[in-house]
């Protein structure tokens, strides 16, 4: 492995070696200069180098991955069951936020992409397979799948991707990874992009990315400067509340918790006092975590109430504060969750709460993460918590939610054209009490067997007593070893 050689001087995407029809397509959606790792990366990347990239969120590595491989396997159509380029990433949300930043783009190259994950129509992703398509960005559990049924090979692969490797190693992906990658031929580019480049990721590259560059922009703790860290000291009768009026401030704001039960419970406890929330967790169908997470980047649920495993897809800018409503059980997850937050150079709020038994393990868990918090005892409405977070009471009136209705074009009728809008409102209705939870509610003392962990992320429902947005009560067990599911946000950090 060597080091790529930082160029500070600013380039147009032209400069790097992209053709004109990606930088008009790339134009047309507002981008016309490129982010710093994407300035290292893509020059190496087209000339076909294994390339290994380390860049915080929000940095732009989807395109700087995405338009190379685009350029490398443009001009030769897929034959069927047979793709050109892979790749590989943990979740269902990142799946689909990676395909939506990089198939537009691709159509002027006439390259075509899937989405192949677990808790989608199988097959249609046969269907798509069989006819031919040049781009798969999979999840392993899915992919395997398609490779067990004859329906997929990768012996033509031009390409491959390895998005977040750290991640899809902590949820358990290794053995999947390693014996996707055995398949791959030998002399595929190969590209890895991950947070960390110890343990597991270490011997996948030492193994399977041979001879590559390393292109590293952003530190750890140049993303921390951007972010406030604070812990807040409460006492566990007043937990529910405080969570209640840090949600109903003004602002997107992301909740975790580290349950599926949680999840719901803490959404239901938020909507009876009148703040709007969707929870997003491994429990829930692939329908309806794309509605939750689309209700949450769309400005319909100002609140999203998630679990880690859940929230390794989320990528939505604009996340001005993230909660840790329960700890996070280690560094790495206390570090992608203030991920969340402070995306594409802007600042962000990261708080956690510490009931007084969390306090010698929250001290050791922000020292391993190198993260230097701000220690202050709040309590409902005080100065302090409103100060830091911008709390407020929420109004006390429960939440209905209305249905969203999509946009439709109407047909002509005689010269007048019908308008349809979309519906984002949500009716209050009359003798709203509270949350009707105690103050052992959601806690940090929440049972671990009943963990959202990525190997126990099954078709099981886990919903409570919240009733599913969408999609029936049932969850499909379809290949529940790939974790998430959602749309991707559509924002410049790419």
């Amino acid at each position: 492995m060597r080091v790529g050689l930082v160029n500070t001087q600013q380039k147009s995407f032209a400069d790097l070696g992209i053709p004109p029809a990606l930088v008009k397509a790339l134009e047309k959606r507002g981008i016309d200069a490129p982010f710093a790792i994407q300035t290292v990366a893509i020059p190496d990347l087209i000339a076909g180098k294994n390339v290994l990239g380390r860049a915080s969120t929000g940095s732009g590595k989807t395109l700087a991955f995405g338009l190379p491989t685009l350029v490398r396997i443009s001009g030769t159509p897929a034959k069927a069951k047979r793709p050109l380029a892979l790749i590989l990433v943990p979740t269902r949300e990142l799946a689909t936020q990676v395909q939506e930043a990089i198939e537009p783009i691709g159509r002027g190259l006439d390259i075509r992409a899937k989405v192949v994950v677990g808790g989608a129509s199988m097959g249609k992703q046969i269907d798509a397979l069989k006819r031919g398509v040049e781009m798969i960005v999979a999840t392993p559990g899915r992919l395997e799948d398609l490779i067990a049924r004859n329906v997929l090979t990768l012996d033509e692969i031009k390409v491959v991707v390895l998005d977040e490797a750290d991640q899809m190693c902590d949820m358990g992906f290794l053995p999947s990874m390693q014996r996707i990658l055995e398949m791959i031929p030998t002399d595929a580019q190969r590209v890895m992009f991950s947070a960390t480049l110890d343990g597991d990721v270490d011997k996948l590259v030492k193994k399977f990315v041979p001879n590559s560059v390393l292109h590293s922009i952003v530190t750890t703790d140049e993303t921390l400067a951007a972010t406030e860290h604070h812990i807040f000291e409460i006492d566990p009768h007043e937990k529910l509340r405080i969570t209640q009026s840090i949600a109903a401030r003004d602002g997107r704001t992301l909740l975790f918790v580290r349950t599926k039960h949680g999840a719901d419970r803490l959404t239901k406890q938020l909507g009876d006092v009148g703040v709007h929330a969707v929870a997003l967790h491994g429990g829930k169908n692939q329908n309806q975590r794309t509605k939750a997470l689309a209700d949450f980047r769309d400005g319909y649920a100002k609140v999203l109430v998630a679990t880690d495993v859940a929230a390794r897809g989320i990528h939505v800018d604009g996340v001005s504060l993230v909660l840790h409503v329960d700890p996070p059980a280690d560094p790495k997850d206390y570090l992608h969750r203030a991920g969340r937050t402070a995306r594409a150079g802007e600042s962000g709020v990261v708080v956690t709460l510490q009931l007084s038994h969390q306090r010698k393990g929250l001290f050791g868990l922000m020292k391993d993460a190198g993260v230097k918090a701000i220690r202050t005892s709040v309590a409902p409405r005080s100065k302090e918590l409103i100060a830091i977070t911008g709390a407020k009471e929420p109004s006390g009136t429960a939440v209905v939610h209305v249905p969203r209705v999509e946009s439709k074009p109407a047909r002509r009728t005689n010269h007048h054209h019908a308008r349809h809008s979309d519906d984002k409102k949500f009716r209050p209705r009359g003798g709203g009490s509270g949350s009707g939870g105690g103050a052992r509610s959601d806690s940090g003392r929440a049972a671990p067997a009943r963990s959202d962990s990525g190997r126990s992320d099954s078709g099981r429902s886990g919903s409570g007593r919240a009733a599913p947005a969408r999609g029936g009560p049932g969850t499909p067990r379809a290949n529940s070893r790939d974790a998430g599911a959602g749309r991707g946000n559509r924002s410049r950090s790419y």
